[in-house]
């Protein structure tokens, strides 16, 4: 799964939403989001930049979540700014994440 992808003190940034802080948290809540919902996504890189041990990825992020159990599906769509750091063992992680996405 992604969370692998994702150091342990990773932070979410939604708007209007308490940030989600770790990768457990994510975890748990993607697990319940998927109880209810499929979720599609096609992003598009607009920039990335590097500088030592830290990164950024600028991407424009357009989803659409349709409920299991059937039923109309929503589009959200935005930018999204994330945020890596390369840890001692070589990888990049993702520290943090803002997410601009709103309804289409």
């Amino acid at each position: 799964m992604v969370l692998g992808l994702m150091a342990e003190d990773v932070v979410f940034l939604v708007a209007g939403q308490r940030p989600m802080r770790g990768r457990e948290a994510f975890a748990a809540g993607m697990r319940a989001a998927l109880q209810r919902v499929r979720i599609e996504g096609v992003s598009e890189i607009q920039d990335i930049q590097v500088d030592g041990d830290h990164g950024y990825c600028w991407t424009y992020l357009a989803l659409t979540i349709t409920p299991v159990q059937g039923g109309p599906h929503k589009r959200r769509a935005g930018n999204t700014l994330s945020v890596f750091r390369k840890e001692v063992d070589g990888r990049w992680r993702l520290i943090r994440d803002a997410n601009l996405l709103t309804e289409v």
